[in-house]
């Protein structure tokens, strides 16, 4: 008796390996999730585009960027926006690019595999840093930089869900069970900056975007947006400050590498 039962416990413990793998898996893809996945995925994409802030702080959009749509659609996003915002203050330039997509497609690549891919090498590798935002919380992220000649980008990244912004060490995993996550770049110019000026207008913006955007996404999701949330046409510079706020810098924004944004 003892030797068939021993005989038996590999197969039993195959099957508890299928059975265990199965179930991550259909957690990772939220397949296990009861909720109409692509409903909840084609809202939140409605609302990253309708509702992404094109005005916040001193920043404003200056303009709207192209990307790749054939890596967009590899990368599983639903949604996207690809921008390039001004500081009216200081003349720093930010590229956005933020995506919305499930957790699985969403953690699928990060910088340091794509910007490679670019022709980019890893100068300063990823790092943790968290940002104090303008309405008291804080935003988990990911920053480095990538180097080729005559250039320097420094990337911050972040994942948002539900109200809160995270850098999840395994992104599959800590984000399983959300139907829809956006992943956000923040992308400058480095090469004629310092890295502490960089960090810091890098800083700034998502200390000031991802207040406004949380507060549009709360708003639509309360049935109360107003006007201040909805999307506004033909957004201009803010009317210009004081002669003794010189500027400080200005940096160009840079566009970010289609192919490589798209599939990160």
């Amino acid at each position: 008796m003892k030797t068939f039962l021993t005989s038996l416990l590999p197969v039993f413990l195959g099957f508890v390996l299928v059975i265990g793998v199965t179930a991550v898996q259909g957690l990772w893809t939220e397949r296990w999730g009861g909720r109409d996945v692509a409903v909840d995925l084609a809202r939140s994409g409605r609302l990253l585009e309708e509702r992404f802030p094109r005005q916040f702080g001193d920043w404003h959009l200056a303009e709207e960027l192209e990307s790749d749509p054939v890596a967009l659609a590899a990368s599983g996003a639903v949604a996207h926006i690809a921008r390039s915002y001004e500081n009216s203050v200081t003349g720093a330039k930010i590229s956005a690019f933020v995506v919305c997509a499930t957790p699985h497609d969403a953690s699928g690549h990060t910088p340091d595999r794509c910007y490679p891919g670019a022709g980019f090498e890893i100068a300063e590798t990823e790092h943790r840093q968290a940002i104090p935002l303008v309405d008291g919380r804080k935003a988990e992220t990911f920053t480095g930089t990538f180097r080729k000649t005559g250039e320097t980008l420094r990337v911050f990244w972040t994942y948002g869900l539900d109200n809160r912004w995270v850098a999840p060490q395994i992104a599959r995993i800590e984000l399983a069970g959300s139907s829809a996550v956006y992943k956000l770049y923040a992308i400058i110019n480095e090469t004629r900056l310092t890295a502490a000026q960089s960090k810091m207008f890098c800083a700034d913006f998502l200390s000031n975007v991802l207040p406004e955007f949380d507060k549009a996404l709360m708003a639509e999701s309360s049935g109360s947006a107003g006007d201040a949330a909805a999307p506004r046409a033909a957004d201009g510079p803010p009317e210009e400050k004081g002669d003794e706020q010189k500027r400080e810098a200005k940096p160009e924004a840079p566009a970010p590498p289609a192919a490589v944004s798209a599939r990160a």
